[in-house]
C-alpha cells in the first residue's frame, strides 16, 4: 500500500495507515500528537478538532486519504511554546477545569481569530456551536476569545 503523505505543523510525514482510518487515529496512535482528543466520534463534541488549510475541522470522521497534501496543525502545531494568543488568554481567564476539551475549543477560537480579529458575541457562538464542554466554562471561553482578539 503507498504512503499517504501530510503536512502535520509544517512537517512531511508519510502515512501508512489505511486510508479510511480517520485523521483522529493517524494522529494518535501513529504520530503519538495525543493533544487532539476522541471524544464522541461522530463529529458532535469538538475534542477532536484540528485545523485543515487553516479551518477547524472535526478529525474524528475524516478519513486520512482526503488530506492529501493538506496542511493540517494540531494543538501541538498551533505554538511551540505554549504562548499562542488563545492559549495565553485561556490561562487568563482560568477556562479549563477537566481540561478535556480545552484542545478542540482552543483551536476552534484560534481558526475563527485567524478569519475574524474582531468577532461580535455572535460571531463567536457561531464559531465555537459544537464545541462541548461539560464543565460549563463557556461564559470564560468567550471571555477568553475577546481576549484574545485583542491582542
Amino acid at each position: 500500500m503507498a504512503g499517504i503523505s501530510l503536512i502535520i505543523n509544517g512537517k512531511s510525514q508519510v502515512i501508512s495507515a489505511d486510508p479510511s482510518t480517520p485523521l483522529l487515529w493517524v494522529l494518535r496512535d501513529e504520530l503519538g500528537l495525543v493533544g487532539t482528543k476522541f471524544g464522541c466520534g461522530i463529529a458532535s463534541c469538538g475534542a477532536c478538532t484540528v485545523h485543515v488549510e487553516g479551518v477547524a475541522t472535526r478529525s474524528c470522521i475524516l478519513p486520512v486519504a482526503s488530506l492529501a497534501g493538506k496542511n493540517i496543525t494540531t494543538i501541538e502545531g498551533l505554538s511551540e511554546n505554549g504562548d499562542h494568543p488563545v492559549q495565553v488568554a485561556w490561562l487568563e481567564n482560568d477556562v479549563p477545569q477537566c481540561g478535556y476539551c480545552q484542545s478542540g475549543q482552543i483551536m476552534s477560537a484560534a481558526a475563527l481569530l485567524a478569519q475574524n480579529v474582531s468577532p461580535s458575541d455572535e460571531d463567536i457562538d457561531n464559531a465555537m456551536m459544537g464545541n462541548i464542554c461539560r464543565c460549563g466554562t463557556y461564559v470564560r471561553i468567550k471571555s477568553a476569545i475577546k481576549q484574545a482578539a485583542k491582542k
